[in-house]
């Protein structure tokens, strides 16, 4: 049976330890510069994320951030799914279904429109795995960014 339950404050460093794995596992280790106090402050004071754990036998095995976006066209919320992480040894049990399963309820329940999120291209057994629930790929889209630099001077 898989249980999941709501993140506390308690566990910022429990959220960190999976940012970081799930860094590791796309090969993105680099990149994390999030901080026990930048998770508290962002997540639980500011609230501008959530996390869902997936527990087996009680312990943490996966984790699921998500935040409210808005589709102007749907007039409505909807909730994008930032990280999706499940231990590498707790994988095949159900875990990730039971986090994305969680998110859609919760989705419905909230009244919004539509559940997102990415997906790295080489990523081939998680696209399989979300193909197999049903999602469907938006192909003729492109992600953009500005971070650091470019974003400082940008707003300049």
């Amino acid at each position: 049976m898989n249980n999941i339950r709501f993140a506390t404050e308690n566990d910022t460093e429990l959220i960190l330890d999976f940012i970081k794995g799930l860094a590791e596992y796309e090969k993105l280790e680099n990149e994390v510069v999030a901080t026990p106090e930048l998770l508290k402050e962002w997540i639980f004071e500011k609230k501008k994320a959530e996390v869902i754990f997936a527990l087996d036998n009680g312990k943490e095995v996966g984790f699921a951030l998500f935040f409210h976006n808005f589709s102007t066209f749907l007039g409505r919320s909807g909730i994008y799914l930032e990280d999706l992480f499940v231990l590498p040894e707790y994988r095949g049990k159900g875990h990730g279904k039971a986090l994305l399963k969680e998110l859609a309820k919760i989705t419905v329940e909230r009244g919004c429109g539509r559940l997102e999120w990415c997906c790295l291209d080489w990523n081939r057994p998680s696209i399989d795995f979300y193909l197999s629930l049903g999602a469907k790929p938006l192909d003729d889209w492109t992600i953009y960014r500005m971070t650091g630099n470019e974003l400082m001077n940008f707003a300049k």
